[in-house]
């Protein structure tokens, strides 16, 4: 009898134990769009949220895929592109800009349409691209070693508006709102951080990563004055004060890190990485972090997009196998 009640007790906790994890996963995957027809590497996203609309560049596909937010479905392909990484929506203008690895271009659609209305030639790798709202212009990384930069976009023509010499190929990186300065991952020219002026368009300082390498994946608490890089060599997540540039904390993460996002509500920090996971790192105050979850996806799924609005996280999952290309939508939990 005494054994029989052990019994029972053991397959209770059991059960309430793995409804206890259920409940508390950070993201629950909602559902998985099949993607047919793209092949290759996936890289960035962006959104129209007025639109309902969720942007992916499909680098090895040349072509940028288009998703309803509300139904999930693929709705639109633009193709002809050169290896497309950054996509950029600009809010004001209704304009898409996508810049391309393949030939250097920055190439400008009108939102509803997909009309070509512009194209910008930069001198190589046009990468990562981001919108500056308050001055409606759209900042794209460019080029390599010796002649890379940030380009300066007008965000309705496209017109290009000046450059900022960096010393290496730009990855990721974040504008500050309340102040005129981008954070800027310069991974080739020593693994360094170069903090630049967009008024006065220079760098005012470099800051380095304590022998830490590959610094990929970008975010910004600009409230708490915190920047989260993710480097690969080791792969981990470092926390920098984002006035002087000091390593605040260290915390292991997802191999192969390529997007990273600052979930301000919940204080959390997504990394999706190549390894095949997304790490979850939580803030437990400014200069305190612990990694929560190490939710298992598909080997290759590097690059991803939090969409806070929506309590959403979209991960790219490129062809492995037979197994097609996916769209793979999380529920960001409480």
């Amino acid at each position: 009898m005494i054994k029989k009640l052990v019994f029972f007790i053991s397959i209770f906790v059991l059960i309430a134990t793995a409804a206890h994890t259920r409940e508390t996963t950070p993201l629950r995957l909602l559902q998985t769009i099949p993607l047919p027809d793209v092949q290759g590497r996936i890289d960035h996203f962006d959104v129209d949220l007025g639109g309902h609309r969720l942007f992916m560049s499909a680098l090895g596909n040349s072509t940028l895929e288009v998703f309803d937010l509300d139904t999930h479905k693929l709705i639109h392909t633009v193709r002809g592109l050169h290896e497309p990484q950054g996509v950029t929506y600009a809010t004001q203008s209704h304009r898409i800009f996508v810049a391309n690895a393949g030939d250097g271009t920055c190439r400008i659609f009108d939102g509803s349409t997909f009309r070509l209305l512009n194209l910008v030639h930069f001198p190589s790798d046009a990468d990562d691209t981001r919108y500056d709202p308050a001055a409606r212009r759209v900042i794209v990384g460019y080029g390599d070693d010796g002649n890379a930069g940030l380009g300066i976009l007008d965000g309705s023509t496209g017109k290009l508006l000046g450059t900022i010499k960096l010393p290496g190929h730009p990855e990721s990186f974040q504008l500050e709102e309340s102040e005129p300065l981008i954070f800027v991952n310069i991974p080739t020219a020593g693994n360094i951080i170069g903090v630049v002026d967009r008024s006065d368009r220079k760098i005012v300082a470099t800051w380095t990563l304590d022998g830490a390498r590959d610094n990929f994946p970008m975010a910004l608490d600009e409230k708490g004055h915190r920047l989260f890089i993710t480097c690969r060599s080791p792969a981990e997540l470092l926390v920098l004060d984002a006035q002087s540039g000091k390593i605040i904390a260290r915390v292991p993460c997802v191999g192969d890190a390529d997007d990273m996002w600052y979930d301000a509500a919940r204080k959390r920090i997504y990394i999706s990485g190549g390894e095949g996971f997304i790490s979850v790192i939580s803030q437990e105050d400014v200069n305190h972090y612990r990694r929560i979850a190490q939710i298992k996806t598909v080997p290759g799924a590097r690059t991803s997009c939090f969409v806070s609005q929506r309590d959403r996280l979209y991960l790219a999952v490129q062809r492995h196998g037979n197994q097609p290309a996916e769209l793979r939508i999380y529920k960001i939990q409480p």
